[in-house]
């Protein structure tokens, strides 16, 4: 590996590990800074897919008891069928309208001026919805009902346009459901795995043809950087969501928008 490679790698591992579970948007946040990096084109894409996993291992590592529970119980314990069941029915709605419309959805949205009107967007729902304050009636991700576990689903297929946020739908979405912060954050990242490991898994086997040996150190780098980095982050977030608001990361979803609308303006005018 060339030093910009490593850079590279470490640059959008750190991006995909910090934002991945953030209602940041990480997808927004890796074309931005690929596009800011001159790393771009197929290879580009497959990479940015791959590093994913990493992220989603971090969850896999930190709730593995939880997954691991429920799928050895799945027979005997109605709570394990229910976690199971959930997670299907927070997976389907996104699954089956991101198959149909993958392609057209990946040729047509993604760019910098999509992710920035996507932010804006959305830190502006965040605030309406903290405004709003929804009243909590479920305390603990455990206790979701199917119908909440459909309703996150549905709130996730917005995250189909980069810069929405998969975190960020499933969160605000499961919280304006009557989840409490701390539920709708722990379902989000549940959600997380099937849905993460799906799309991706679906990408990488539409891109082999792009890949070389030569490649394996490079993504490795970045898988690495992913996972460390997304596992810290996550158990700092449960901590901080269970006695703060989002409001922060709405203005930071504004703000940050606006800035890449002034600099697409200032670098190409027409891309608005």
């Amino acid at each position: 590996m060339t030093p910009t490679e490593w850079l590279v790698a470490g640059v959008l591992g750190l991006v995909e590990g910090v934002t991945e579970f953030l209602p940041v948007s990480s997808t927004g946040h890796l074309i931005v800074a690929g596009d800011w990096l001159g790393f771009t084109g197929p290879r580009a894409k497959t990479f940015e897919i791959f590093i994913q996993l990493g992220a989603i291992c971090a969850i896999a590592v930190i709730y593995r008891a939880r997954f691991v529970g429920a799928a050895r119980s799945l027979g005997r314990e109605p709570a394990s069928r229910r976690f199971l069941t959930n997670l299907a029915l927070g997976f389907l709605p996104a699954a089956a309208v991101g198959f149909l419309i993958h392609g057209w959805i990946k040729q047509h949205l993604f760019t910098p001026s999509v992710v920035a009107w996507a932010f804006i967007a959305g830190g502006l729902v965040m605030l309406g919805i903290e405004r709003w304050k929804p009243p909590s009636r479920i305390a603990d991700a455990a206790d979701i009902t199917p119908g909440i576990a459909f309703g996150v689903g549905l709130a996730q297929m917005l995250a189909l346009v980069p810069g929405v946020s998969r975190s960020g739908a499933t969160i605000m979405g499961g919280y304006a459901l009557g989840l409490s912060r701390t539920a709708a954050t722990e379902f989000s990242f549940f959600l997380a795995v099937p849905v993460i490991a799906a799309a991706a898994g679906y990408d990488l086997l539409k891109s082999l043809d792009v890949l070389t040996p030569a490649d394996t150190a490079f993504f490795a780098a970045g898988f690495l950087v992913a996972f460390a980095s997304a596992f810290i982050v996550v158990k700092a977030f449960l901590r901080y969501v269970a006695h703060h608001s989002f409001v922060v990361f709405a203005w930071y979803r504004i703000g940050f928008g606006v800035f890449l609308l002034w600099l697409a303006a200032r670098l190409t005018p027409a891309v608005l």
